[in-house]
């Protein structure tokens, strides 16, 4: 059991880890952890979308995607044109004489590999949490997320992606609460 409490301490530490981009965009800011949560929330409505995709699998394997940047941190996209990570000896120290590590690695690597459903819509989430952030940020004012927005949005694999990121950047950041006084 001790060494299950250092991996939940591990997973955890992501609360402490700043994602790395928004030093670029000049704006916004939030954890790895927090980054996760919201990719999570999506590949949860994602889910809901594809009935083809394994629910549990999707939403598993984007709730542990990030797990190694408790590690190695949080590259960008300008980062890891410049420094290589060894994100397989950080995810097999991080999993070393955990009892369900073989399925976190798993999962990591299904993630990494890309090509089933479920690691294509996990990958859609992930992009489609920054997309939120983006477009939240837009709607606030600030100019700097209308150049990221259109690279984001290319990345998308999966048509119930697509289809969700159209309503989202054509949906109000308050819309939902706003509607209260129509």
């Amino acid at each position: 059991m001790q060494r299950i409490a250092e991996f939940v301490f591990e997973a955890l530490f992501l609360k402490q880890i700043p994602r790395s981009g928004y030093q670029f965009l000049g704006a916004g800011r939030e954890s790895v952890a927090e980054h996760v949560y919201a990719a999570t929330m999506i590949a949860f409505i994602l889910s809901r979308l594809e009935p083809k995709a394994h629910t549990e699998r999707l939403i598993c394997m984007t709730l542990l995607h990030d797990l190694p940047e408790a590690r190695i941190g949080d590259l960008n996209y300008v980062q890891k044109h410049y420094v290589a990570s060894d994100e397989v000896s950080a995810t097999e120290d991080a999993l070393r004489d955990l009892p369900f590590g073989f399925q976190i690695k798993a999962l990591l690597e299904e993630f990494n590999a890309a090509e089933s459903l479920e690691a294509q819509l996990a990958r859609d989430a992930d992009q489609m949490a920054l997309m939120v952030d983006l477009k939240l940020l837009n709607d606030l004012g600030y100019q700097t997320p209308q150049q990221w927005l259109p690279h984001v949005e290319k990345r998308l694999r999966t048509q119930a992606a697509r289809d969700l990121a159209k309503a989202l950047l054509n949906t109000p950041r308050d819309e939902w609460w706003l509607r209260l006084f129509y």
